[in-house]
């Protein structure tokens, strides 16, 4: 079911401070920042040659993220990101295996204008785990 892993997300206090220590203290290059209000948060997306960084921001006091930095206020790790070919299709196998989809159950459109669903961490070892169709 599961593809290549798409991107790690990483929850920042400050976009702009991360962007720049992921451009000039590591070299790497980083996407302007994209607003996704749907999502509560802002992301930039750090290219790399066999995956990408997702660095986000909260978009509002509501974000997700907002809750995540309240409890870690330095930022870390949030999700990680696997593609998958079929997303319904692997919404529904994992569903019936017992896994839990977040929200609605049904799938929104990502920062890459392609379907996600999120699955509950509890169900994945504390990892909060993003599916995207590809």
């Amino acid at each position: 079911m599961l593809g290549r892993i798409n991107h790690i997300a990483i929850a920042v206090p400050d976009i702009a401070t991360a962007s720049e220590a992921y451009r000039e203290t590591l070299g790497a290059k980083v996407s302007a920042p994209q607003l996704l209000p749907e999502h509560g948060v802002t992301v930039v997306f750090v290219e790399l040659p066999n995956t990408k960084v997702e660095l986000l921001e909260p978009l509002g006091e509501t974000s997700p993220i907002a809750s995540f930095l309240a409890k870690n206020p330095d930022g870390g790790m949030h999700h990680i990101c696997y593609e998958v070919v079929d997303i319904l299709a692997a919404r529904d196998q994992l569903v019936a295996k017992g896994a839990r989809v977040l929200g609605n159950g049904e799938p929104k459109i990502g920062a890459h204008g392609k379907p996600v669903l999120f699955l509950h961490p509890k169900d994945f070892f504390g990892t909060l785990i993003e599916l995207e169709q590809v």
